[in-house]
């Protein structure tokens, strides 16, 4: 009984780290959104975006109204959005796209993730140049014509449009265009009703590499060392 126990609290602290996580990652978008766009989601599509992702983490309504307020009020972190590039184990390329308010500590850390996890930290462009920034939009597919939409979103900038699946698992449409198309494509799909799940500018990687599980499961290590990493918003990779 004590181990099952033991077992149920190690998994139900491991959602919650992952939780708050989330809400931290989510909490600083909402802080740069409101900085560089002002509080109104009506005006602000970085704000919208972002509360559009605080609900996909379940965020509660009220800490996003106090992140919008604190970030309005002057009370919040100045966050700087800095990149970081390098190769994980076996000639993986990782982008890792950080909000900071200290970028000296931020660098130090990732740094210190590569090298203990079997990576290295490159410079700036070292493996950019593998991945294309653009604008990913996962969206409910309870009553949607995915012909229909497809169809439809290419006068939008529609590049690519296939089936996936959220952080939690559940079925969606991932609708993908170029990062300059990311406002038309948003306003479009707002303008049809649906439902977005998620909304973000991610680098997608021109070409996979598979591994053998043994060398995926390097790779993934360092993956999750950094996605955890206070100061982390996102993880790319091209590992098939």
């Amino acid at each position: 009984m004590g181990r099952i126990f033991e077992t149920r609290k190690h998994t139900m602290m491991a959602r919650w780290d992952r939780m708050a996580k989330a809400f931290t990652r989510v909490g600083k978008e909402i802080a740069i959104a409101v900085k560089s766009g002002g509080p109104n989601p009506d005006t602000n599509p970085s704000l919208r975006r972002a509360i559009q992702n605080a609900r996909a983490a379940n965020m509660p309504k009220d800490k996003v109204e106090s992140a919008i307020k604190k970030a309005l009020g002057g009370g919040s972190e100045d966050y700087q959005e800095l990149m970081y590039e390098g190769y994980a184990p076996h000639g993986i390329a990782i982008i890792v796209e950080t909000a900071t308010d200290n970028p000296v500590r931020t660098v130090a850390n990732v740094r210190t993730h590569f090298k203990r996890l079997g990576g290295i930290l490159g410079t700036t462009g070292s493996v950019s140049f593998m991945f294309q920034k653009m604008g990913v939009f996962r969206l409910d597919p309870t009553g949607v014509d995915a012909e229909s939409l497809e169809l439809d979103l290419i006068d939008h900038g529609l590049e690519d449009m296939g089936e996936g699946t959220s952080d939690k698992g559940q079925p969606v449409l991932v609708v993908r265009c170029a990062f300059s198309n990311f406002g038309p494509m948003q306003a479009a799909i707002e303008a049809r009703g649906l439902t977005v799940v998620s909304a973000a500018t991610e680098h997608v990687p021109g070409n996979l590499l598979e591994l053998s599980e043994e060398q995926a499961a390097e790779v993934l290590e360092l993956v999750d060392k950094l996605e955890q990493d206070d100061d982390v918003q996102s993880v790319f990779h091209n590992l098939g």
